[in-house]
C-alpha cells in the first residue's frame, strides 16, 4: 500500500506542480506570467497578476507538498481549491479533456481528496515527523475547505459573460 501511495503522491504532485509552473513561467510549455493572466481573463476572471500567481503558486506548493508527503491535508486543501475552480470553468464543455472539459481538474480534485483521507504513507515527511496519522476530522476539514474555497473564488472573481448579462436583461 505504501508503494502505491508514494507513486500516486509523486505523480499527482508533479503534474499539479508542473501545471502551476506553466501558469507563471515559460517552462514546461507555459506562456509566461502574461500568458497565465490572459488564460484567466479568457476564462472570464477578474484580476491579473495576483490571480495567476495565486493559482499557479497554489498548484506548485500543493504539488510539491504532495511529492514530499508533507502537510498532506494542506496540500489537498490547496489542490482541491485551485482545481475546483478549474472544474467549474470547464464544466460546460463536458468531461473530456480534448474538448477542454473538466476531466483533468476533476480527477485532481478527487485524487487530492483520496490522498487527504488515506494519508501520505510510510515514505513521507509526515510519517518521518510523527508516526500518528492526521486525525480524520483534519482530512475532512481540508477537503471541505478546499471545495468551499474553490467555489468562493469562482463566485468572487468570475464575471458573467456579456451574452449572459444581456440574456438576463431581456428576461
Amino acid at each position: 500500500m505504501d508503494v502505491g501511495l508514494l507513486l500516486l503522491r509523486v505523480v499527482t504532485g508533479l503534474l499539479l506542480a508542473g501545471h502551476g509552473i506553466q501558469k507563471v513561467s515559460f517552462r514546461l510549455g507555459g506562456e509566461g506570467l502574461a500568458g497565465g493572466i490572459q488564460e484567466f481573463r479568457d476564462d472570464g476572471f477578474r484580476g491579473g497578476v495576483l490571480t495567476a500567481l495565486t493559482a499557479g503558486g497554489g498548484q506548485i506548493v500543493g504539488g510539491l507538498l504532495f511529492v514530499a508527503g508533507a502537510a498532506t491535508p494542506l496540500a489537498a486543501a490547496t489542490a482541491i481549491g485551485v482545481m475546483t475552480v478549474a472544474t467549474t470553468v470547464k464544466w460546460a464543455n463536458g468531461p473530456w479533456a480534448q474538448n477542454n472539459g473538466y476531466e483533468y481538474p476533476g480527477y485532481l480534485v478527487v485524487t487530492s481528496a483520496v490522498l487527504a483521507l488515506t494519508g501520505s504513507g510510510r515514505w513521507s515527511v509526515d510519517r518521518a515527523v510523527t508516526s500518528t496519522p492526521w486525525p480524520t476530522w483534519v482530512d475532512v476539514a481540508a477537503i471541505a475547505l478546499g471545495l468551499a474555497g474553490g467555489v468562493f473564488t469562482r463566485l468572487a472573481l468570475h464575471r458573467p459573460s456579456r451574452a449572459t448579462l444581456l440574456g438576463k436583461a431581456e428576461a
